[in-house]
């Protein structure tokens, strides 16, 4: 249909001609209350958003020579995170000369992994970052 009968057509039954599909071929425009289109797709966006999951990124912070109490006190909170469904940022802190000895650090950041092995999935290999070493663990995908 032309344009102009469309449009026509619309301010006699006083309603709006709105383009539902501008990328086919051609255009497709339905004559609809506009107002009242807007509401349903804004109450469409809504729901699909509720639906959908936010990860959000838990830290967990470790010392390069940890003990091992703590350290399971720390694993406890990251294996909770991850059966959270959150992703958990791993990070060894180290201060003054520790720097000089980064596997040391390495050891401990892939202890980690190691304990968590069935849960998670390595997002990011061990890296140093000026003064910290950061691993990120991201939870596996459930079946």
């Amino acid at each position: 249909m032309v344009t102009k009968d469309a449009l026509r057509l619309a301010i006699e039954q006083q309603l709006d001609l709105v383009e539902v599909a501008p990328m086919g071929k051609p255009p497709v425009c339905r004559i609809m209350d506009f107002g009242k289109y807007r509401y349903e797709q804004q109450k469409r966006d809504k729901e699909t958003k509720k639906k959908q999951k936010v990860v959000t990124v838990k830290e967990v912070k470790l010392r390069p020579n940890i003990e091992d109490h703590d350290f399971n006190v720390k694993f406890k909170n990251a294996l909770r995170f991850i059966e959270d469904g959150d992703k958990v940022k791993v990070t060894i802190m180290f201060r003054g000369r520790e720097l000089s000895h980064p596997e040391l650090g390495r050891e401990v950041l892939l202890k980690m992994a190691a304990e968590l092995k069935d849960l998670v999935t390595v997002e990011r290999d061990p890296k140093l970052e000026g003064k910290n070493m950061i691993m990120i663990l991201s939870p596996k995908a459930h079946n």
